[in-house]
């Protein structure tokens, strides 16, 4: 399996053992809070391709904080995102939300005997996920070898609730799917972040980037350096908050809402009186993040942040990039996936640019394809 990313095979297989990418179709599904979002990813020649992407909204508490609460809701959003998606795939992807998911970096005795190193992972596991193993998916990655242990193997192990699996891999179904790869977001992101990479001075390499998804109930940063994980958290303030004030102030429902944030034609005041204040309180949330990666993983590392990259459906907000800059006095930036990328004939170039930064997780997904 390649670095950074878990696929549940075997040990997940156990989990999900029939699930593996292929060379044909695979289409990336991002289920979030609001919408279910899908991604195809094709090659022309050695170049990479948006085929295809979508967005569909879903309705109000189908999903809450991860769970899907409403399952017919979530399967009937996924049939009318894949009619109109119009992909020939059944193939998807999905992901379970970070924190859904236990993982760890952990030494085993380097082997070259794949059932022993299994069963070793699996003794290992024990100590580190609090339930039993028989209630969970367990996967595994060898990193390598250790740096500080000449025979010794750094592996990274991932499990869930297998019932968390199970809820996803039953509404896609439901939906016509068949689910092929099982992932976990911030591993998705760090799949989509290798894109992001190639914009950046030499490749990123030896930088260290602070990836701020922002969602409409959460933000996710994800602290990464040379493509490996430093630091994940999750803050409870999202973009539903600008929404529900616009809709209290205006008199409009939820998606009038989201409409009028999008196209920015709202009554007069709403820059003054509600952005700005909003994008202030963002820029210090994300600041606040950053403090606790310094009083944390950082003291110990000597590692500054070099560089920010904004991502998720609020990312794109007036004036944030500039606010962000200026509170933390770190180079900011819009994340865009797709950037390196060409584009299927149809998709419509400037509505690609203000959805690219709410589609990381389901760009990294469908880039699964590839492995």
């Amino acid at each position: 399996m390649p670095r950074g990313k878990l696929e549940f095979p075997q040990a997940i297989g156990r989990l999900l053992g029939r699930f593996a990418p292929r060379a044909d179709g695979l289409i990336g599904v991002d289920i979030s809070a609001t919408a279910v979002k899908m991604v195809e990813i094709g090659r022309v020649g050695r170049t990479l391709q948006l085929e295809r992407y979508v967005i569909e909204p879903l309705p109000r508490d189908a999903v809450s904080e991860g769970n899907i609460g409403d399952v017919d809701a979530v399967a009937d959003t996924l049939r009318r995102a894949r009619a109109r998606l119009g992909s020939p795939s059944r193939r998807v992807a999905l992901a379970l939300p970070t924190t859904m998911a236990i993982y760890k970096k952990i030494l085993i005795p380097a082997t070259q005997d794949r059932n022993d190193l299994e069963f070793q992972v699996e003794s290992e596991a024990g100590q580190y996920i609090p339930f039993p193993l028989d209630e969970v998916n367990l996967d595994f990655q060898v990193l390598g070898p250790s740096a500080t242990q000449a025979d010794d193997l750094d592996v990274l192990i991932c499990a869930s609730r297998k019932e968390k699996v199970e809820e996803r891999v039953a509404v896609a179904e439901m939906a016509g799917f068949e689910v092929a790869v099982m992932d976990v977001e911030a591993f998705a992101m760090l799949t989509a972040f290798e894109q992001l990479q190639q914009q950046l001075p030499d490749q990123g390499f030896n930088q260290t980037f602070a990836l701020f998804d922002i969602g409409a109930t959460k933000i996710h940063c994800l602290v990464v350096r040379n493509g490996q994980q430093l630091y994940f958290r999750e803050q409870a303030f999202g973009g539903m908050q600008l929404t529900r004030e616009v809709q209290r102030r205006y008199g409009l429902t939820q998606e009038e809402a989201e409409k009028g944030k999008r196209s920015m034609l709202l009554p007069e005041g709403y820059e003054s009186e509600l952005l700005q204040p909003f994008v202030d309180s963002l820029a210090q949330e994300i600041q606040r993040a950053l403090q606790f990666f310094y009083t944390t993983v950082s003291v110990s590392q000597y590692l500054r942040v070099d560089y920010i990259l904004l991502a998720g459906g609020s990312s794109m907000l007036t004036g944030l990039d500039d606010a962000v800059a200026l509170r933390t006095q770190i180079s900011t930036m819009i994340a865009n996936p797709f950037t390196s990328m060409t584009q299927a004939p149809g998709i419509a170039l400037r509505e690609l640019l203000l959805d690219a930064p709410s589609l990381l997780v389901a760009s990294g997904l469908a880039l699964r394809r590839f492995d």
